[in-house]
């Protein structure tokens, strides 16, 4: 057997093994610097937001919403971990949530750390940046807070 050959299935053997890992890897949020203290934020860096519209652990915004909004999708076999769940949408996909509510960016946020849509009202409701201090409350004591 060639060294190509030894060495193509080692690539092989390493993402079939390590795929199903990645979905255990990290958690899909973390702390982040904004120009609104710190806040939630993805992988990127982008601020995260709850909506006050939200309730029992499902996302009310879809279509255009969405387009403004984009849900914090959740990968195929994604597992809950700590306060992160994973809920699904009316379209199939699904979204991390945190504490039973779901995650969302912005937009208009046009880099890391940006913080636009803290306190922007949509349709009667509003959205807020996940910060530390409302992190805290569970969802039933505090709804519409990002985590």
């Amino acid at each position: 057997m060639s060294i190509r050959v030894l060495a193509l299935r080692a690539l092989i053997a390493s993402v079939l093994i390590g795929a199903p890992l990645a979905a255990f890897a990290a958690d899909p949020a973390m702390p982040y610097e904004t120009l609104a203290g710190t806040a939630l934020a993805d992988a990127k860096g982008m601020t995260l937001y709850t909506f006050d519209k939200d309730a029992g652990g499902r996302s009310m915004c879809m279509g255009p919403c969405a387009a403004n909004w984009p849900p914090l999708t959740a990968p195929p076999g994604a597992t809950p971990t700590g306060k992160f769940s994973v809920i699904p949408r009316d379209d199939g996909s699904h979204q991390w949530a945190y504490s039973g509510r779901p995650l969302y960016t912005w937009s208009k946020d046009a880099k890391p750390g940006d913080a636009t849509g803290d306190g922007v009202q949509q349709r009667l409701a509003r959205r807020q940046a996940l910060t530390p201090a409302s992190a805290m409350p569970e969802p039933s004591i505090c709804p519409g807070r990002l985590v």
